[in-house]
């Protein structure tokens, strides 16, 4: 099948649904690294985020200073916290 016609680029990808009618349902889909997944689970560092973003557009900001001393830091992350990632 020609998806170009309907506006379907390369790399669209699609969750594939079948009913008992045999219709195929075809569902846009974006992929997140599942570092990133936090702020979209968690309304407050989503909120925190959108902040820090306008006040950035708006030069609202002041300087934190160097930290590049923690540059060669490394910090666990646990990933069994975050939830499973959707089957597609």
């Amino acid at each position: 099948m020609a998806f170009g016609k309907a506006g379907v680029h390369r790399d669209d990808r699609y969750a594939v649904a079948v009913n008992a009618e045999g219709e195929i349902l075809l569902t846009p889909l974006v992929s997140i690294p599942r570092r990133e997944l936090l702020v979209w689970d968690d309304e407050g560092i989503r909120a925190a985020l959108v902040r820090g973003l306008e006040h950035s557009s708006k030069e609202d900001t002041s300087e934190g200073g160097d930290f590049t001393r923690f540059a060669g830091e490394e910090h666990a992350v646990d990933e069994s916290a975050a939830p499973a990632e959707p089957q597609s």
